[in-house]
């Protein structure tokens, strides 16, 4: 699995996570089918789960003219996951932070949801 792949699976187990409350490794097993996943793929999600109450403040800071609870899950799932990764994952440049979040953004979302995680994302790296 590459990492854009883990990335994807990792938006899917922590909705999962954030809508029923799913453990962490069972969400990652629902969304791979196997136990045993990838290590990148693990580290995101866990890391995610480990810091959610900081990484909701950090976005919450970041947020104008919009309530954080107001935020849809995909988009909220998204955000979270980048700014684990800008925050956790001292390896991987911010660029490559962002551009990953725009491209799940795509996948998982709207043009709405690209353009709305692509400006609170630039805010957060500023």
């Amino acid at each position: 699995m590459n990492r854009r792949q883990a990335r994807e699976k990792a938006v899917q187990a922590l909705f999962q996570i954030t809508l029923s409350d799913t453990d962490p490794e069972e969400a990652i097993e629902n969304v791979t089918h196997q136990k045993g996943a990838d290590p990148f793929l693990m580290q995101l999600v866990q890391e995610t789960v480990s810091h959610l109450d900081d990484i909701d403040e950090v976005i919450k800071t970041h947020l104008v003219n919009w309530q954080f609870n107001r935020i849809g899950n995909i988009d909220k799932t998204i955000l979270r996951l980048a700014v684990c990764e800008l925050n956790y994952f001292e390896d991987i440049p911010s660029n490559v932070t962002l551009n990953e979040a725009i491209e799940l953004s795509k996948t998982f979302g709207d043009e709405k949801t690209r353009k709305f995680v692509n400006g609170v994302l630039a805010k957060i790296v500023k």
